[in-house]
């Protein structure tokens, strides 16, 4: 028989329960970008870390190269405006008025500086405990064709920003001027292009069929615009 306290906690339990399933490395990997740059002597800690993360399946570990170190005397042979553009958009979300490199966001959201591991690694942890509430599939649909399917299994208001990022797995590079010069540094998982695919509603099952020439690993991301939360996010090697 149970009491009147058993009962109770029952009740509390009940109500603290979440039906809905935590993340996991087959529901959402978390997504981790790295703000870095060739120019930063700073940042090759935080690239060897991407290194270490890269070959995660719970992790997907993205390098996206800035291009505002590049007057210091090298240029970033993979710097691009178009992610110092989204960096500086995600401290102007946060209300911050400066970026920094080596910078890391988890899951769309926490922002860390990227050499400090442990924090990092935190990060990603208490993200991938966090309650799943859009569902994304990718389907190989031929050499060159990727099909996307997404479904909201939670209430969550749009619109959300449906991106393909592709990426090359590992490069190395002679860095000849500037903060890094003389060294041979190691690169994993270099963004090459991010591209918006849709603006989804969320209120009925998204289905896309996608052209992806090319090698190169392809990853869907859903996102909160902003840029804001990753809300899931899938690959294909």
């Amino acid at each position: 028989m149970i009491g009147r306290i058993g009962i109770a906690a029952l009740i509390l339990l009940g109500f603290a329960t979440d039906p809905r399933p935590a993340r996991s490395q087959e529901d959402t990997p978390v997504v981790v970008e790295l703000y870095t740059s060739q120019g930063c002597s700073s940042c090759p800690p935080a690239d060897a870390f991407l290194s270490v993360l890269a070959p995660r399946e719970d992790v997907i570990a993205l390098g996206l190269h800035v291009d505002y170190w590049d007057y210091i005397g090298w240029k970033d042979v993979f710097g691009s405006p178009e992610f110092s553009a989204r960096q500086k958009a995600y401290a102007k979300a946060a209300g911050r008025r400066s970026v920094y490199t080596p910078q890391m966001i988890i899951g769309g959201e926490a922002d860390v500086v990227g050499n400090h591991p442990m924090d990092v690694t935190d990060l990603i942890d208490s993200y991938r405990d966090r309650p799943v509430r859009v569902h994304l599939t990718l389907e190989r649909r031929g050499p060159d064709r990727v099909g996307i399917d997404a479904e909201a299994v939670d209430r969550i208001a749009g619109p959300l920003l449906v991106q393909i990022v592709r990426y090359v797995p590992e490069a190395q590079v002679e860095i000849q001027r500037g903060e890094n010069a003389g060294h041979k540094l190691s690169y994993s998982n270099i963004v090459t292009d991010w591209d918006l695919l849709a603006e989804w509603d969320a209120q009925e099952p998204y289905k896309a069929e996608i052209e992806v020439p090319g090698d190169k690993p392809v990853v869907v991301l859903i996102q909160q615009a902003g840029p804001g939360p990753i809300e899931a996010a899938a690959r294909l090697r």
